[in-house]
């Protein structure tokens, strides 16, 4: 299994105060089956972030990763693109 690819997702950092810990909100949208009207959807993602690189506000990748803790199951990818 170590050649299996693991999901990315990108997101916003909407916390970083915890210690090697970001909170990452992503989006995604879709249209309604029934309904074609677009629908937008989020959730938050705790994720691993080792040297404390990524602030509040910054768009970031994530990957999966192994349970690091009882709610972390990414890690930090790479920063996308860093707030002003």
């Amino acid at each position: 299994m170590e050649n299996a690819r693991k999901m990315i997702k990108q997101g916003v950092v909407v916390s970083d105060k915890n210690d090697k810990t970001i909170v990452v909100l992503v989006q995604r949208q879709y249209i309604h089956p029934l309904y074609k009207k677009t629908v937008r959807r989020h959730k938050k993602f705790m994720a691993h972030d080792e040297n404390n690189e990524a602030h509040e506000g910054d768009t970031v990748e994530i990957c999966e990763s192994r349970p690091m803790s009882a709610q972390k199951r990414w890690a930090l990818h790479k920063i996308v693109e860093r707030t002003k």
